[in-house]
């Protein structure tokens, strides 16, 4: 087999006539062609560490699928925000952490209390369509257009 292609990049080489020097060719890897193709690594099962975090996700949905009361059959793009925030560590953070592990004081067991921040909308855009009686409608800061951790 290394005969056969040795005797194909001979073919190769010949046909190149001045451009063999052109970089096609490495002399520190016994004449083989360069691979252009950079391969990644397969990663199964778990979504790169860039699509956990907090960013802005989109859904093709039917206006009526909104739940708003509109009766439309036209489609719109819906933004929300999606993912994962990284934990600070102040010390606010810290104390409620520990008392939330460790304390059995009323008002914390009976609030519902999340101590880290959440992947929110920081900003919102408009959405327009059209209805089922041909009337336009804009709802207001329906969509989210950027996010950001808060909290």
């Amino acid at each position: 087999m290394a005969l056969e292609t040795n005797r194909a990049y001979e073919v190769v080489r010949s046909r190149l006539g001045s451009h063999q020097d052109s970089g096609r060719f490495s002399s520190t890897n016994g004449g083989e062609p360069r691979s252009r193709v950079k391969r990644r690594p397969l990663q199964l099962g778990r979504p790169r560490i860039d699509e956990r975090e907090c960013r802005l996700k989109t859904l093709l949905l039917r206006v009526g699928d909104l739940g708003l009361g509109y009766d439309s059959e036209e489609s719109v793009l819906f933004k929300y925000c999606g993912g994962g925030c990284p934990r600070s560590r102040n010390n606010h953070d810290l104390t409620l952490s520990r008392l939330l592990q460790k304390s059995d004081h009323p008002s914390l067991v009976e609030d519902k209390i999340f101590g880290g921040p959440c992947c929110r909308p920081t900003h919102f855009e408009d959405v327009a369509f059209l209805d089922d009686r041909h009337r336009w409608h804009t709802v207001e800061q329906l969509s989210a257009a950027a996010c950001g951790c808060v909290g």
